[in-house]
């Protein structure tokens, strides 16, 4: 068991490890939150969001978090996916988990803080975070298949509480009372194992977890409490936020199609030992990781991140920091960490909002190109102006 003390602007982090299947220090760093509620942050190395990161790694642990899904769960099988930050982890490990079951009946889908237009949706809360409010949008298709599966899996890529899975799932059951088995998946399992044990009685239903590293921490918050930030959630009910159902937000039973086309078509515009950065744009991440994915596959130098609406202090694990507007439309402050203009020689945008101030300021700060999904086929690149 190791055991790692972080003394921080906020506070003290204690963190004892009991199974790693990963080195800690590939898995994740320390950083400390502009967060009254939580005062800290286990930032992954290995997701895609806060550091740069390879595709290969993702997808590394996209299919060991896929390997540790019992195979005797009963289908069909419906993955959800977390909002902001595990949308492109989930969609991996779906995806990963298809491959390795390639007759499984499944439905993957993601929560998103944005309305869908009239997609109806249900509710849930995520009570330790800066934007609480989480909407599940499902399509009549989706629907369908959610009503008569037996197994679900919850994919985030942290565990600390529980709390949020606990309140989804609570819903999940109401809506839908045939399920039988349940799964969780994150990249790092901080409830401890006491609580690891009890999981099957706290959710009502046999319950298993997999994770890369396990263990738990104490976090004692210093004399200055930590800086409150200013509200990252501003719903609107019938707001158009530019939020796709063409990725994943609705439900989709397949892989998506990587965009092989553009990758070449890029490629040929990369020169030998050139660094590439293809960054996502808040809840959009996964075609973002399937085109750097594509990328590497032509011999390029390239890793994958995204934008975020998290408020992360300069400390630790977290350089440099590029303020943004938000892409959405909420005017929600958003942030890119670990990237300073100027570090890349190539710098692919992806995103499903069109064109905007917000998203031209982005790239101007970066020296970036714009590349819009409006589907899996259909992918546009905006100029800069």
């Amino acid at each position: 068991m190791n055991l790692v003390k972080q003394q921080m602007p906020t506070g003290e982090l204690t963190l004892k490890v009991d199974e790693a299947r990963f080195p800690l220090d590939w898995l994740i760093g320390f950083a400390a939150r502009a967060n009254a509620k939580r005062g800290f942050l286990f930032l992954s190395k290995v997701l895609g969001k806060h550091w740069p990161v390879t595709p290969r790694a993702m997808q590394t642990i996209h299919d060991d978090l896929a390997a540790q899904i019992p195979p005797s769960l009963p289908g069909p099988v419906v993955f959800i996916a977390m909002a902001e930050t595990a949308v492109g982890l989930g969609q991996g490990v779906f995806e990963a988990w298809l491959r390795a079951n390639p007759n499984g009946k499944a439905l993957f889908l993601h929560s998103s803080r944005y309305r869908v237009g009239s997609v109806p949706f249900f509710e849930f809360e995520e009570s330790h975070s800066h934007a609480p409010r989480q909407f599940l949008h499902l399509s009549d298709a989706a629907s369908a298949l959610f009503s008569t599966a037996r197994s679900l899996v919850l994919i985030d890529d942290e565990a600390s509480t529980g709390n949020t899975f606990a309140n989804l799932v609570q819903v999940c059951r109401a809506r839908y009372p045939q399920l039988e088995k349940l799964h969780l998946g994150v990249i790092t399992n901080f409830m401890g194992q006491a609580a690891n044990a009890g999981l099957s009685e706290r959710f009502g239903l046999p319950t298993s977890i997999g994770a890369a590293l396990s263990g738990h921490y104490a976090f004692q918050a210093g004399a200055a409490p930590a800086p409150v930030a200013a509200s990252a959630q501003r719903f609107e009910a019938n707001a158009e936020r530019g939020a796709s159902p063409a990725f994943g937000r609705i439900g989709v039973g397949r892989a998506l199609n990587p965009p092989q086309g553009l990758a070449m078509q890029l490629a040929q515009e990369i020169g030998a030992g050139d660094s590439v950065l293809v960054l996502g744009t808040g809840e959009f991440m996964h075609p973002s990781f399937l085109l750097a994915r594509e990328l590497e596959s032509l011999g390029k130098n390239v890793v994958v991140q995204s934008t975020t609406r998290s408020p992360i202090l300069s400390w630790g694990s977290v350089g440099h920091i590029v303020r943004c507007d938000d892409n959405y439309g909420e005017g929600i402050a958003n942030y890119l960490y670990n990237v300073a203009p100027g570090q890349y020689q190539h710098v692919f945008i992806c995103h499903e909002t069109p064109a905007s101030p917000a998203l031209m300021q982005l790239a101007g700060q970066l020296n970036g190109r714009l590349f819009h999904f409006q589907s899996e086929t259909k992918i546009e690149e905006i100029p800069v102006c």
